[in-house]
């Protein structure tokens, strides 16, 4: 086999490289991006190892088509693995228009593996390997050429530790049969919508001020637009219209040039190149029948859960999290944990399944008065009545 160059520029050679791993279940993957000054991640590098083989694949190279490397990406006979790859994978939708499948993230993994939530890849590495990593060069702009010999053995560490833990992780979740705890986060990360915004739902991510309908139609018209010109424009969304200026324009709903002096924060004001296509959005909004207006789902919100319930809950997830080795927010998120002190036949994940089977049934044996928590010298004990 001939030695592959550890930075990959030109088509001949990622062809050669990418045969070198071929024959491999698995391929580790990660990229460098920068995405500051746009809405769309600009790629600046991809790193790949496979079968002992490592190297990286300059995307901004004019002597290089991607091609080969994206049809790795939908070979459904090769695992693709991450760390922490929600970014990484989006990327690949936005210059694919498809989620590379299957897939395999390390971090969602290592929550089931006692590492806790939101491993750290050193940190990863450094528990499976105990291994330390110069991380000297994580915030260097990785779109500037040439790169350092430094950046990209930076870069390729973060694959060659990667395709050395994931036969160990795969094995240790193996062999305490706990592979299928995480069959089900993989999977989602399969899901198309995970990895784009919808302009027409892009509002709810906002925390608007206030529930009036009329004011959450425009704010749903209002995001819309500035989702799609920030999509237009390749601009981060801030730099079109900051959120509070967007949930002020809702609010206040100016109905002509002059009222824009009052809009804190907008561009130029009355005279700004904006001013125009706001008021039409909002005559857009105004001429929606109310029946498409949307509304907030805060009836279960507003109706607090009992403090006592949730405070014994939560100690409850922090014992068995801490039991099982399990990170606490795969078992139940916060909201979940509310939702269940408000009501034991709440919809959520730990009502099936393995969750069910450490958590969700020894809660609900606790709210029905079948199950107390006592103090046993300096932990907590489960107690079955």
């Amino acid at each position: 086999m001939e030695n592959i160059p550890e930075l990959v520029t030109d088509t001949a050679t990622l062809k050669q490289a990418l045969a070198a791993v071929s024959s491999s279940d698995f391929v580790a993957i990660d990229t460098e991006f920068m995405r500051e000054t746009t809405y769309y991640p600009q790629l600046c590098l991809i790193q790949v190892c496979a079968n002992e083989v490592a190297f990286c694949i300059d995307p901004m190279s004019e002597g290089i088509d991607l091609t080969a490397f994206f049809e790795v990406l939908s070979d459904t006979s090769v695992m693709k693995v991450f760390h922490a790859g929600r970014q990484d994978l989006e990327i690949f939708v936005h210059l694919t228009g498809s989620v590379p499948a299957p897939v395999y993230d390390t971090q969602i993994a290592a929550m089931v593996c006692g590492l806790g939530d939101q491993t750290g890849y050193d940190r990863l590495v450094h528990s499976f390997t105990r291994k330390t990593l110069d991380k000297s060069s994580r915030f260097t702009n990785w779109a500037q050429r040439p790169l350092s010999e430094r950046q990209i053995s930076y870069a390729l560490d973060d694959v060659i530790y990667l395709a050395q833990i994931y036969p160990k992780m795969v094995a240790k979740l193996s062999d305490s049969g706990r592979d299928s705890w995480v069959d089900n986060e993989m999977a989602q990360l399969s899901e198309k919508q995970l990895y784009i915004n919808d302009p027409d739902t892009i509002w709810k991510k906002m925390k608007p001020r206030g529930s009036r309908p009329d004011m959450l139609n425009r704010l749903v018209h209002l995001a819309a637009w500035r989702e799609h010109e920030a999509q237009r424009r390749n601009q981060p969304r801030g730099r079109i219209l900051r959120d509070d200026t967007v949930m002020d324009l809702a609010g206040s709903n100016p109905k002509s040039l002059p009222e824009f002096k009052k809009i804190r924060g907008f561009p130029g004001g009355e005279g700004g190149k904006l001013a125009a296509p706001v008021l039409a959005t909002l005559q857009q909004a105004a001429n929606t029948p109310q029946s498409e207006w949307p509304s907030l789902e805060r009836t279960a919100r507003e109706e607090k859960a009992p403090p006592d319930i949730l405070e014994l809950l939560r100690v409850l997830l922090k014992h068995v999290s801490e039991d099982e080795q399990v990170a606490p927010r795969l078992i139940a998120t916060a909201d979940e944990l509310e939702k269940l002190a408000r009501s034991a036949t709440a919809e959520i994940r730990a009502q099936s399944g393995w969750r069910h089977d450490i958590f969700g049934a020894r809660a609900i044996k606790l709210m029905s008065g079948k199950l107390a928590l006592s103090i046993s010298g300096n932990a907590i004990k489960i107690i079955e009545l």
